[in-house]
């Protein structure tokens, strides 16, 4: 069983300039950090479009709406079926790293004035997949098909992506969007920050249920797997649009239906 291994270095520690003695009115400007593929990231043009924010939100907003009324009747069934089979409750809340609303130029000036969390921290939403017992075990392993932990219809909710119905919920609430990169747990994203290149550049944007590596890449299940998702997820950063999204949401419809990428 595969295990993240622990890192105390940060996405900030990477990134920093060394031997720099000058006082800070004579720093030339800092160039974004550059993705395993060389090309630099636009962390500035991302903070300051709320223009091009607004659009986006509002699809994603409409979508999440008419997919709870349209999915209101399977949710129903999932929940008996849920409460039925095993023990425990029928929802399963975490807390995930969110939107990075800080400007980056203000972070730089004053990068330890407070606890460097990644972004706003929030409670996802979700079927319970596993076994009560389970469900608050502290372990972090990489996710694999045969994990005993699984339960009989958590394992089919899994397959089908089902258990990700209540984050439309999330969606509302201005946490997520339906399009966006997932979320992680504030320890598992404090090391994969330190160990993936750009990982803390995904935070610019708002978590989504799906996204442009969701529909290109199975889970993960090793550091080089989060590490080709994270340049997809860049990618999307540096082309998200409101065409963008659309896109994105017609092709998650087959990979919920031919299970691709899902255990």
């Amino acid at each position: 069983m595969t295990r993240l291994t622990t890192s105390t270095a940060t996405a900030a520690d990477a990134f920093a300039p060394t031997g720099v003695a000058a006082s800070p009115a004579r720093h030339a400007p800092r160039r974004a950090p550059r993705t395993a593929g060389g090309k630099g990231e636009a962390h500035d043009s991302v903070f300051h479009e709320p223009d091009r924010e607004r659009p986006r939100r509002i699809l994603n907003v409409l979508v999440a709406s008419v997919g709870l009324v349209l999915a209101a009747p399977l949710m129903a069934v999932i929940a008996v079926l849920v409460k039925l089979t095993s023990r425990g409750p029928v929802f399963y809340t975490q807390v995930r790293i969110g939107l990075d609303r800080r400007d980056p130029k203000v972070r730089a000036v004053h990068p330890r004035r407070s606890l460097d969390q990644g972004g706003r921290p929030f409670r996802i939403y979700k079927f319970r997949t596993m076994s009560a017992a389970e469900v608050g075990a502290d372990a972090q392993v990489w996710a694999r098909p045969d994990d005993p932990r699984v339960t009989t219809v958590g394992r089919i909710l899994r397959k089908y992506r089902l258990d990700e119905l209540p984050q439309l919920f999330n969606v509302l609430r201005g946490d997520m969007n339906v399009v966006g990169p997932r979320p992680e747990q504030p320890r598992i994203f404090d090391d994969l920050r330190g160990q993936v290149h750009g990982y803390q550049v995904r935070q610019r944007v708002r978590p989504g249920i799906t996204g442009w590596a969701q529909v290109n890449q199975h889970y993960d299940n090793s550091i080089e797997d989060v590490r080709r998702k994270v340049q997809y997820d860049l990618e999307y950063i540096r082309r998200q649009s409101l065409a963008e999204d659309c896109r994105i949401m017609l092709q998650t419809v087959p990979v919920i239906v031919f299970r691709k990428g899902a255990w």
